[in-house]
């Protein structure tokens, strides 16, 4: 088996991006809000919602597939600006070959701390949940692509167990919170797709979102795991160009980028195999220093489980209501003992 490159596209305006990519015959995927329409009308981003006419300029790629955008959402505009069935009308009105659920990216700097972390991931559980049912609605399941988040190995399991009803054989599903990750280390890339292959049924295969080309000769050993990865990594590599040679970052430039990153990925897949030494998973090791920021955890827990049951929306949850929670918690474990 070999891994897919999947090239990602910053829009699909007709053009020499949109030209080179057709001269590549690989596979694309473009992010929702390349598809956005927004108004600052108001003084500040307005989102307006989804311009499909865009997708008519797909034709001749050899596949297009659809990301909800959640990193880029969440650092611009410090959230998804669509909601589940806005993001799925946009999945049902074009045959993609695969649309991803929505889902809470965990970087460092969306996630600061472990509780954050916790909280995304069960964020991204309960967005699979609703992005299920309405593919479910929209007759368009079997192009459904589930997205797991994690920052350490054993919190992508963790999550890969959440959504076990929607790994039937042969699901490609996608793993998040890839692109700023280190390739070696316990909470490496390789470390990740070296878990989720250990533990992941021998039927479901991975899409890794954003994965440095650096990486590749260290995944090829995973190639029976690994169905494909994606990047933009040639957009950065093309600002850096333009601003050495003082130009401007043109789509022609771009094109030139897309065109040699490219090519160079796929060389390095022909490369001789890499491994890194296994390392030990990190231990999910919780800090409390009395009942009290013990009831603090517990309450969190609560919380997260209701959220990925949807049973309550993470939008309701404040900081009031989890010591509210924590405190009759704490209650009830004195009155117990």
């Amino acid at each position: 088996m070999t891994i897919e490159i999947v090239v990602g596209l910053p829009h699909l305006n007709e053009g020499p991006i949109l030209q080179h990519a057709r001269l590549l015959q690989q596979p694309v995927l473009i992010s929702a809000n390349c598809l956005s329409r927004w108004s600052r009308a108001r003084g500040w981003p307005d989102w307006q919602g989804f311009q499909t006419k865009m997708l008519r300029n797909a034709h001749g790629l050899p596949s297009l597939d659809l990301d909800s955008g959640g990193y880029v959402c969440a650092v611009r505009y410090g959230g998804m600006p669509w909601t589940v069935d806005q993001y799925m009308a946009l999945a049902a009105s074009y045959p993609f070959r695969r649309f991803a659920s929505i889902d809470w990216c965990v970087e460092p700097e969306l996630a600061g701390d472990r509780e954050a972390v916790l909280d995304r991931m069960s964020r991204t559980i309960r967005a699979n949940r609703d992005c299920r049912d309405r593919a479910l609605d929209l007759g368009i399941i079997d192009r459904f692509m589930p997205v797991i988040q994690g920052r350490r190995p054993e919190d992508y399991i963790r999550c890969a167990d959440a959504l076990s009803w929607s790994l039937v054989p042969n699901t490609v599903i996608g793993v998040g919170s890839m692109c700023r990750r280190e390739i070696s280390g316990p909470e490496g890339l390789v470390a990740v797709i070296e878990h989720l292959d250990r533990h992941l049924p021998a039927t479901i295969r991975l899409h890794a979102f954003g994965v440095k080309g650096s990486a590749l000769p260290y995944l090829t050993p995973f190639a029976h795991r690994l169905a494909s990865i994606d990047s933009q990594a040639y957009g950065i590599a093309a600002r850096h160009d333009a601003r050495r040679r003082r130009v401007s970052k043109s789509d022609a430039l771009v094109a030139t980028h897309l065109e040699r990153w490219t090519r160079t990925q796929l060389a390095r897949l022909r490369e001789p195999a890499k491994r890194l030494p296994l390392v030990a998973p990190s231990l999910d090791v919780q800090a409390t220093s009395g009942p009290w920021e013990a009831a603090i955890v517990a309450a969190r827990a609560e919380i997260r489980a209701l959220i990925e049951s949807g049973d309550l929306e993470h939008d309701e949850v404040t900081e009031a209501w989890v010591e509210q929670w924590a405190a009759d918690l704490y209650r009830d474990r004195r009155l117990a003992a």
